[in-house]
């Protein structure tokens, strides 16, 4: 039997390593859209270009996030990140509306450290 909550919105901020490039990315995991989705950081980072990636129009407010859906900005290249000397743990905490404005709020606490070591070829 499916729960209610399992069947709205869930929404997390991910990162995903691929290729040496270190990337964010707001995912809905639930089955249904995630209303007014905005992205806290507990303290600054700062992406490629030198700007703090807290302050891009995606994780300030979202209007929509379809359920399903992927949206993804380039953090850094894995290299430039770990030699900037940033900080490697941070929280994100991510909050929206389900379609009948319940309000939900997700913290994910993560590590880029698990990152600095892999093996990847470089095209």
């Amino acid at each position: 039997m499916t729960s209610t909550r399992e069947a709205g919105a869930d929404v997390v901020l991910d990162v995903v390593f691929e290729d040496g490039l270190l990337y964010l990315e707001l995912v809905n995991l639930g089955q249904q859209p995630a209303l007014d989705v905005s992205c806290q950081f507990d303290q600054p980072l700062i992406g490629v270009g030198g700007g703090e990636i807290g302050r891009q129009a995606l994780f300030r407010h979202l209007p929509f996030l379809m359920a399903g859906r992927r949206i993804r900005t380039l953090l850094d290249t894995s290299a430039a990140y770990f030699a900037s000397n940033q900080p490697t743990r941070f929280a994100a905490t991510v909050t929206y509306h389900e379609r009948d404005q319940t309000p939900r709020r997700t913290t994910v606490e993560h590590d880029l450290e698990i990152y600095r070591d892999l093996v990847y070829v470089q095209q």
